[in-house]
Parts: C-alpha cells; sequence; structure tokens
C-alpha cells in the first residue's frame, strides 16, 4: 500500500470486510517493514512476530452504541484482532480513554470490547488510568499517557464523524485517547486544533482503519446516524482527515488542526491527489443534508470548553429548534446568549451550563450536565 492511497469497502459482514481490507493493503508486509527497521536500529536480529507490541486504537468516547453514530464498531476491531492472531501476531493489546466526562471501564463494558477481550484474550488498556510523561511535540510541551511508550506499532481506528468544535473527526484527532483527562482540558484552553496537530508529530500512526459504517455527520456523540456501510483503510492520517473533510463538506484544509499538521510534516493534505480504491461493493458518497451545529452555534458563547459539555449543550438546543422553540426566541437568545467553557471560571453572568459557569445568575450545573438536563432547564428559563 502507497502513503496516497485511501482503499474502502462497502457492505454489511463487517468483520469480513475488514479482513479483506488488510489482505488487500498487505498489512502484514506493513508490519514486517517496520520490524526490519526497528531491528536495524537496535542491532538485532529478526524480530518474531509475537514479539511486535501492537495497539489498536479506537474511538470510545464514551458508552454510545456503535450504530448510533459516535463508536467504533467492535467488528471492526475483532476482525483486525482475527487477522493479526492468524499471522503470529499475538501481543496486542486496546488502548483508549473516554472524554472527559465518560468512563473508558463502561465504554469498554457496553461497547463490546470486554466481550473481545474475554473472547481474544487481548487486554483493555484505561489510558484515564495510565501514568503520563511530558515530551517536546514539535516544540509544544504535551503529556502522553505512558503506555504509548510500550507500543511498536499503533493501529488507529477512528470514525468518520462530524465534530461541534472542530467540524470534523478522525484519523488525527483520535489520538487524544492517549493523553490524560488533564491534557485534555489544556487541549481546549489552547484551541484544540494546534495541540492536536502538534501532538501527532510525537504519536505516530503505523496504519489507519476508518469506520465510515454510519459515522453522524454533525455530532461526535452520534444521535443522527448517516449510513454509509463503508470501512477504509490509510497510511497518512492526514491524508485520512482531508478526505473526511471534503466528504462531509468542508475543504480539505478548512479544518485547522489538518493544515497545521500538514504544515508540520505529519503528512498530506492534498485530497485531489489521493488514489481511491474500491475494492468491493458501490461507492456511495454524498454530501450531508446540513450542519446542524452551525444552525444553533449562534446561541453559545464558547470560551474553551470541553467537547462532551458542549456537544451535549447543542444537542439540547438542536431538539429545541426542532420543537420550533428556539427561533421563535432568537433575538432574545442572540442578546443573551448561553456560556459555556472553562474561560468563566470564577466569572459572573447571566445564564451558563456546566460547573465552569456556577457563578452565572442561572446555572445548570455539571460536568458535563446531561442533554435531559440542559434541555429541561433551557426550556423553563425561556419559557417564562
Amino acid at each position: 500500500m502507497e502513503r496516497n492511497e485511501i482503499i474502502k469497502a462497502y457492505g454489511t459482514d463487517f468483520t469480513q470486510m475488514i479482513q479483506r481490507l488488510l489482505e488487500y493493503a498487505g498489512l502484514e508486509e506493513i508490519i514486517r517493514q517496520k520490524q526490519e527497521r526497528m531491528a536495524g536500529v537496535c542491532g538485532q536480529g529478526e524480530m518474531r512476530p509475537e514479539k511486535m507490541r501492537i495497539a489498536i486504537k479506537p474511538n470510545l468516547l464514551d458508552c454510545t452504541p456503535a450504530d448510533y453514530g459516535a463508536t467504533t464498531h467492535p467488528e471492526i476491531v475483532e476482525g483486525i484482532i482475527r487477522y493479526l492472531q492468524a499471522r503470529n501476531y499475538t501481543n496486542i493489546t486496546i488502548m483508549e480513554g473516554a472524554w472527559v466526562g465518560g468512563n473508558t471501564q463502561e465504554a469498554f463494558k457496553h461497547c463490546g470490547y470486554r466481550d473481545i477481550e474475554k473472547r481474544y484474550g487481548v487486554p483493555l488498556i484505561d489510558c484515564q488510568h495510565e501514568s503520563s510523561y511530558r515530551v517536546s511535540c514539535a516544540g509544544m510541551e504535551l503529556s502522553v499517557c505512558s503506555c504509548y511508550q510500550d507500543v511498536d506499532f499503533l493501529i488507529n481506528v477512528p470514525v468518520l464523524k462530524g465534530h461541534c468544535q472542530t467540524q470534523i473527526t478522525c484519523a488525527l484527532k483520535n489520538m487524544k485517547g492517549l493523553i490524560p483527562n488533564s491534557e485534555k482540558r489544556r487541549f481546549h484552553t489552547l484551541g484544540l486544533h494546534r495541540p492536536i496537530a502538534h501532538l501527532n508529530t510525537h504519536i505516530h500512526q503505523d496504519f489507519i482503519v476508518v469506520d465510515h459504517i454510519c459515522g453522524d455527520p454533525d455530532f461526535e456523540e452520534g444521535g443522527n446516524p448517516l449510513v454509509r456501510n463503508c470501512i477504509m483503510c490509510a497510511l497518512d492520517p492526514v491524508l485520512s482527515d482531508a478526505y473526511t473533510a471534503t466528504i462531509l463538506g468542508y475543504g480539505a484544509r478548512d479544518v485547522g488542526y489538518v493544515k497545521l499538521a500538514e504544515q508540520l510534516g505529519v503528512g498530506s493534505a492534498d485530497a485531489e491527489a489521493a488514489h481511491i480504491i474500491t475494492i468491493e461493493g458501490v461507492n456511495c458518497e454524498d454530501m450531508p443534508d446540513s450542519h446542524k451545529v452551525l444552525a444553533v452555534s449562534y446561541a453559545v458563547e464558547d470560551v474553551d470548553s470541553c467537547s462532551a459539555c458542549y456537544a451535549v449543550l447543542i444537542s439540547a438546543l438542536n431538539r429545541l429548534k426542532e420543537e420550533g422553540f428556539l427561533d421563535k426566541l432568537e433575538s432574545r437568545i442572540i442578546k443573551d446568549r448561553i456560556a459555556i467553557g472553562q474561560g468563566y471560571r470564577g466569572r459572573k453572568g447571566k445564564c451558563g451550563v456546566g460547573n465552569c459557569t456556577r457563578l452565572f445568575d442561572f446555572n445548570i450545573p455539571g460536568c458535563p450536565p446531561s442533554e435531559d438536563e440542559i434541555y429541561e432547564a433551557l426550556k423553563e428559563r425561556y419559557e417564562n
């Protein structure tokens, strides 16, 4: 497989699809080539397959089922494990850290990964409970979970979906699961795009499997799945995300961290130069009908909010909009926008969501509060 290639398959037998994709892409040879490079650097002989430490990084931001459009389908990860174990690559782990406010252990359980652990003997590593180390990432000091230091070959399995703050999320942003919660919060104070790009100068993705089965084109937490029944493979995370941006209706370099990652030398954002190969099924890509976040973002005043908090607020506002309630109050809300984010800690104001706005006259507490709590509280506030 070449670095400018993106290989795709369409169908509904995901476990078999991914194994055929990996065979076509030549994953075994890609791993073997890295084994040879590592052996050359260390001055050692051939590294046996069972010694190669392979980590699989899915997207399990919370307990949301995969068919909701938010998390990686376990069938894909199962197919990768079966492919690897059949070739004697048995030193495999699954690494993930849920988003701030989420519980990785619960996500492992409810998203089907505990079953995979038992069936294939693959340990699950909860990055929320890992120690971390500081490292310079192209001039930016960042904290990374220590488990990454034990990885020889990283297989990233993100979900192709929209994001309420960065427009898209796929390969590059999925590496946030390998940093501690404290660093995730700091990423938001730094503006997300720059630290995401810099993080990927240190964390190297050796192979990417994109879950494009039914990702939500608007929200990273799911709820509006767009069924495509597609799985993709790539070697370049920047190209993968640039292509994702075009699928979701943006320009390849419209997403800040994609453009920055290209500038930092992580990969290429030239989606037009990508060689797209479809090995089975029918290509059915089309643009999403709308971007729901943009339709309600006028009501929000965001300063360094965490993704989980912002996402549930946007979801609640969309429910109000679908009921016609939000549009009736548009002029009032514009004058009295809803504050959210770490930048409001210790400050006062009129209306705020989350514990960071606890000093506001009207506050919906929680870290984060639930979508239902926000929906009910805002409806009651604006009805009066």
